[in-house]
């Protein structure tokens, strides 16, 4: 891997600034080991609850003109299979790992995190935000500051790794949410989650495209908005933070850095470009360094600051 594309990462040396978001490769350990393979400086597990969970029926994924509709439900082998496959993972590759895990109370997370303690992870992300089951369990938890600051504490107190907090976007004030997640110890932010739900309609058979009727959107059509929430964001705090949200080339991935994102997620994109999409878009930043005369990534300028 080109030296220009080395990163820092809560003090981990990581050798891209690329990241393999939770849920794009289901969750074999093969999934993360291509993506690795391919480009990917970080990898992360699916989002694994206490339980398995089936997710729900299909149609589950619908594409459009701008993105993509997906109502997968938290499908998961749970969180005792997965770190499993987690760690046949790190048994064959260096590359770091997230390990993901979804609640709905502290009791449940602090269950989980004592899981990935004994995992071969690297850090520990509490996926705080996934809109594809508001029927079961209504508001997500990154709606309430009170409710991140009170997790996310919790978790802290016995988490072995670094605990990265991922929000949602569907909310009134992500900024103060995000100050909340740092103040309470979070030692990195994620973000964004997919916008909505939102909803397609077949007009011939008169039904919803998908069978859980709304999903999250992604894709390049939520770019503009995941831009505009990670600029606020790092305006206010100072822990790094994981930028994503329709990103599929180098030219989005610097956008995303400028907007100020320490390491730049990559999901829908693999549908759009391949499995490759991981290199293609290392080279695309390189070629957008070596044209601007950056050195390095920490050469990439920051927009300044909201005042």
């Amino acid at each position: 891997m080109n030296k220009k594309l080395r990163t820092k990462f809560l003090n981990a040396e990581i050798k891209s600034p690329l990241v393999l978001p939770a849920g794009i490769m289901d969750m074999s350990f093969s999934g993360l080991d291509i993506s690795a393979k391919n480009g990917a400086g970080i990898v992360t597990s699916k989002s694994f609850t206490l339980q398995p969970r089936t997710g729900h029926k299909g149609p589950v994924v619908a594409e459009f003109e701008g993105g993509f509709l997906n109502a997968m439900g938290l499908c998961n082998p749970g969180i005792v299979d997965g770190l499993a496959e987690t760690n046949e993972f790190k048994e064959r590759s260096d590359t770091p790992v997230i390990v993901s895990v979804f609640a709905t109370n502290v009791n449940d997370f602090l269950k989980l995190t004592e899981y990935v303690n004994t995992s071969k992870g690297d850090f520990l992300e509490l996926n705080l935000s996934c809109p594809n089951v508001f029927d079961e369990f209504g508001i997500p938890l990154a709606a309430s500051k009170d409710e991140v600051h009170k997790i996310i504490k919790a978790v802290k107190k016995i988490s072995e790794f670094p605990v990265i907090a991922k929000l949602s976007p569907n909310v009134y004030d992500i900024v103060s949410i995000a100050k909340a997640a740092e103040s309470a110890g979070a030692d990195a932010i994620c973000m964004i989650n997919t916008v909505g739900p939102g909803m397609l309609i077949d007009t011939k058979m008169v039904k919803s495209v998908l069978f859980n009727k709304f999903g999250g959107l992604s894709g390049p059509c939520i770019k503009p908005i995941a831009l505009k929430l990670i600029y606020q964001t790092y305006s206010e705090v100072r822990i790094p933070i994981i930028g994503m949200g329709g990103v599929k080339s180098g030219e989005d991935a610097i956008e995303m850095m400028m907007a100020g994102a320490s390491m730049v997620g990559v999901g829908t994109a693999v549908y759009y470009r391949g499995i490759e999409v991981f290199n293609k878009i290392n080279n695309e930043i390189i070629e957008f360094m070596d044209k601007n005369e950056y050195s390095n990534l920490e050469g990439v300028p920051k927009l300044e600051k909201l005042k």
